[in-house]
């Protein structure tokens, strides 16, 4: 091959690869017209590899064309694939136009429930206690909301005018104390858990619902005295509502106590109930198998939604339920 030859066979490859280069019509096109002249088994380097066969003379005028062929197709390819790449942009852009005269989407937060709120901060307070969480079934059987808790058969709690029954013979718990007697017969004591839950009662009236939420607590271990239970609910009442608070105790009576004390605060010079607690009857303990000569136990149980309206200042209970934004914001 002469020099002459190479030349007319530069131009030809030169052109082919500019017309190759601008009829691409995508990145991938491009790159294998990329491939096919300057790859390392593309026409360029072919050509370079004929440059022996030129006279001595001739090889240092043949490589400066090649390379320059060479160049001139790098920013050939560059140009071309910036080119498509503002194509591809421009038309994804066209695709995703958005109309800026379309009414705008409005950005609603929305907020914890009240009730779901206290629930969270009361079982955060007993947790950093040493108490575990425990849920249960809200469709019971007589034996784990009544018998096992002590309640005779002669209760007026097991009345229909207060207990919802269900076909199946079952009823809706009128208490979260069934989680109590599940978790005790799962495991050994000692126990100190936290029962939190809707419960139903055939109640309804300004300050009652059909359904409410109910926290109950439960410890049983060694040496577990009223005087714990006392001090335990002191400092959940001061952690609660963030002040200091005058507790007392009144005597009162649950099956499942004994003794048993409704706990009342000092609230706007008045006396105000709180919650039910007392020590754990001990039928209560020796129907799940617990050693009453080695364990005692206390309990306490409060309604979530009383709770609330005292801590958040709620003067009507339906507020709760009613699902009025304008009071749920508030939160």
């Amino acid at each position: 091959m002469n020099l002459d030859t190479l030349k007319q066979k530069i131009s030809v490859l030169k052109s082919k690869a500019n017309d190759d280069f601008l009829s691409s019509v995508s990145k991938e096109d491009l790159d294998d017209s990329y491939r096919s002249f300057l790859g390392k088994k593309g026409e360029v380097n072919l050509l370079l590899k004929t440059l022996g066969s030129l006279p001595q003379e001739k090889r240092k005028e043949a490589g400066k064309i090649l390379n320059e062929l060479k160049s001139e197709l790098e920013e050939k390819y560059l140009s071309t694939s910036v080119s498509l790449s503002s194509s591809a942009n421009q038309e994804r852009l066209n695709k995703e136009k958005i109309d800026s005269t379309l009414p705008g989407f409005q950005d609603l937060k929305g907020s914890t429930h009240p009730v779901t709120q206290t629930i969270k901060e009361i079982c955060e307070f007993f947790e950093r206690m040493g108490f575990d969480v425990e849920s249960g079934p809200e469709a019971e059987i007589d034996y784990y909301n009544f018998e096992a808790l002590n309640v005779p058969d002669d209760h007026p709690a097991k009345d229909m005018h207060d207990t919802f029954y269900l076909n199946n013979s079952g009823l809706l718990r009128t208490h979260t104390s069934p989680v109590q007697i599940r978790t005790m017969e799962k495991r050994e004591a000692p126990h100190r858990i936290i029962c939190p839950g809707k419960v139903y009662r055939k109640d309804s009236d300004l300050t009652h619902t059909p359904m409410f939420h109910q926290i109950e607590g439960l410890v049983v271990e060694e040496g577990a005295s009223f005087s714990q239970l006392k001090g335990l609910l002191n400092d959940f009442l001061e952690d609660f509502f963030g002040e200091k608070v005058e507790l007392r105790f009144r005597p009162s009576y649950f099956p499942f106590t004994e003794p048993s004390a409704e706990a009342d605060i000092r609230w706007n010079k008045n006396w105000l109930e709180v919650l039910g607690c007392g020590m754990v009857h001990p039928n209560v303990l020796k129907g799940v198998g617990v050693d009453t000569k080695k364990y005692s136990g206390f309990a306490f149980g409060l309604g979530v939604e009383r709770m609330a309206m005292l801590k958040y200042d709620i003067p009507d209970l339906r507020a709760f339920f009613e699902n009025d934004l304008r009071f749920l914001r508030q939160f």
